[in-house]
């Protein structure tokens, strides 16, 4: 019999949610996602050094301030590291914008294209990349312009509430990841359950339900579920367009032989009994406001990528300035 990994494969997408190319190598997903956290964690492993020096002697190649340089070469890492993962997998590899710019809309444009740039520096056309951004009001209305006006395709990170997923559909982007584990450790930690079945998980529930909206309408971006705490996640979401798993969770899933039942379909999903609404934003505001996890876990998600790129930029400035400082 095949693997619970190999039959989800049947029915979904499988992502890999790694900057780890060992991991890649052993699962072959179809894509690839990273963020700064992941980036920073496979940036102090000894085997990707050699990139994090390509990455030091670009940046001071194109010299500027001690910020510019940091900044270039931390683009162009993020850039290095796609470009390896792209030589593992037939599809696309997801590269987020730095968080820091997630209320700023023009700064955001302006990244996302800087990246794509850097790819195709690297000689990979745009086809093969999904630019992240934070699904906060700016970050959607950047994705909408990236799309429409530069054919650039954006993967919608820190998706938390049912008003962002509208909002994200409305605005005609390639993909968004709603955060299944993350809403799942809110209610945990706020509620008087501590644990839940997957049909019943509040994140299982909430994608299940961002799916079954696309998919009544009819609306062509891809729900990718991401963050998942537990392999009872990821096959309550089998049918799911896409979903992006840890190493870790791949692994169980890779040794775990019980019958995987399709638990999403768009035959179910159009019978569902849902309202079309649309979101300007101001309505936009409220309806996430109204949705208390929503509005602390994206906070919280935006600070946390933040800070880790502001760890990043520190190894990097480390590499780049300590040795001529005399340090």
């Amino acid at each position: 019999m095949e693997s619970v990994l190999d039959q989800l494969k049947h029915h979904t997408t499988v992502v890999a949610d790694t900057g780890d190319f060992n991991a890649i190598d052993e699962y072959k997903p179809l894509d690839a996602t990273t963020n700064p956290s992941l980036i920073l964690a496979a940036a102090q492993m000894p085997a990707y050094q050699e990139l994090v020096d390509d990455a030091v002697a670009y940046g001071k190649k194109l010299g500027g301030s001690e910020e510019e340089q940091i900044k270039n070469a931390c683009d162009k890492l993020f850039v290095l590291f796609g470009a390896e993962i792209l030589k593992r997998i037939p599809g696309r590899v997801s590269t987020e914008v730095d968080a820091r710019l997630s209320f700023d809309k023009e700064g955001m444009i302006q990244r996302a294209r800087r990246l794509i740039d850097l790819y195709k520096e690297a000689g990979i056309g745009k086809d093969r990349i999904l630019i992240k951004l934070s699904s906060t009001w700016e970050g959607i209305q950047a994705g909408k312009v990236l799309e429409a006006e530069h054919g650039i395709s954006c993967n919608m990170t820190l998706l938390f509430s049912f008003a962002q997923a509208v909002a994200c559909a409305e605005a005609g982007v390639t993909l968004i990841s709603p955060f299944v584990g993350r809403i799942l450790d809110w209610y945990v930690a706020n509620g008087d359950k501590k644990t839940y079945e997957p049909s019943e998980d509040p994140g299982v529930k909430s994608v299940t339900k961002i799916y079954n909206y696309y998919k009544k309408f009819g609306y062509k971006t891809i729900v990718m579920g991401a963050s998942f705490r537990n392999t009872g996640e990821i096959k309550a979401l089998t049918g799911c367009d896409y979903l992006t798993i840890s190493p870790k969770l791949l692994a169980e899933l890779s040794k775990d032989y019980v019958k995987l039942t399709p638990m999403l379909s768009v035959k179910e999903a159009q019978a569902c009994e849902l309202e079309k609404i649309h979101l300007d934003e101001k309505a936009f505001r409220w309806h996430h406001n109204e949705d208390q996890m929503a509005v602390e876990k994206l906070s919280d998600g935006i600070r946390k990528f933040a800070a880790d790129a502001v760890k990043l930029e520190r190894m990097l400035k480390e590499r780049m300035f300590s040795a001529e400082n005399g340090k």
